[in-house]
C-alpha cells in the first residue's frame, strides 16, 4: 500500500486522515505543516514530519504521494504547484460511506467526506472538497478549490466557479451559479446568482460586499 502524507495538521487535516483510513487506498504516515508550534508533535497518533520547506527531504525519503487537508480555498490552491513541483502526486479521498454516482467524475486532489452525495452526472474539479453530509444533485459542477460545506444542499445544475466556498447548512436552488471565490455564509437560502468574489448570507441571500480577488490566483 502507497505511503501518503497529508499537508495541514488542524481540524480538517484530522478529517482527511480518517476519511484515507477508512478508505484504505493508502497508508497515512505523518502531516507536514507550518505552524511552528505543531514541530514535533503526535496529531492523532501520527507525527508532524516537518514544514513545507521539508518537502525535498521527505520527497528524497521516498514519499510520493501527498493530499492537501486545508480547508481554506486559496490557500489550497497555492499549496498545489508546491508539492507538484516537488514531485509528489497528489491523491483524492472518498469516505466509503459518500455516495458517488457512477456518472460523476471527480478530480485530483479532492476531498469527499463521510456520508456526502454526488447525485447522477455531477463533475467534481481537482482540489475541491465535498463534506460531511454535503449534497451535491444531478448535473452539479463542483469548480477546482471550491467547498461545499457540512450539510450543505446544491439541486441540480448548480455551478460552483472555482474556489467558491458554501458554508454549512447552507441550500442553492436549481440552476444558479455561485462565482469564483464567492462565499456563501451558513444557513444561507441562495435563489439567484451570486457574482465572482461576493459575499451573499440570509434567507434568501443577499449579496453583502464584494473583496478582491485572491492575490495570485
Amino acid at each position: 500500500m502507497d505511503e501518503v502524507i497529508i499537508l495541514g495538521a488542524g481540524g480538517h487535516g484530522k478529517v482527511v486522515l480518517d476519511i484515507l483510513l477508512a478508505q484504505g487506498a493508502y497508508r497515512p504516515v505523518g502531516f507536514v505543516d507550518d505552524n511552528p508550534a505543531m514541530a514535533g508533535r503526535l496529531v492523532c497518533g501520527l507525527p508532524v514530519l516537518g514544514r513545507l520547506a521539508d518537502l525535498p527531504r521527505l520527497r528524497a525519503g521516498g514519499l510520493r504521494h501527498a493530499v492537501i487537508a486545508i480547508g481554506d480555498n486559496a490557500t489550497r490552491l497555492r499549496h498545489r504547484p508546491v508539492l507538484e513541483g516537488q514531485g509528489f502526486e497528489l491523491v483524492t479521498a472518498v469516505h466509503p460511506t459518500a455516495f458517488v454516482s457512477p456518472r460523476s467524475t471527480i478530480g485530483r486532489g479532492v476531498v469527499v467526506a463521510p456520508r456526502a452525495c454526488l447525485v447522477v452526472d455531477c463533475a467534481v474539479g481537482d482540489m475541491a472538497i465535498v463534506n460531511t453530509g454535503a449534497v451535491v444533485d444531478h448535473e452539479g459542477d463542483v469548480g477546482e478549490g471550491a467547498h461545499v460545506g457540512p450539510a450543505a444542499a446544491l439541486s441540480g445544475r448548480v455551478v460552483l466557479g472555482r474556489g467558491a466556498f458554501v458554508g454549512t447548512g447552507a441550500a442553492v436552488i436549481q440552476g444558479r451559479r455561485i462565482g469564483r471565490f464567492a462565499t456563501v455564509g451558513a444557513g444561507a437560502a441562495v435563489v439567484r446568482d451570486v457574482p465572482d468574489h461576493a459575499t451573499a448570507v440570509g434567507v434568501p441571500a443577499r449579496v453583502i460586499k464584494v473583496s478582491p480577488p485572491p492575490a495570485g490566483l
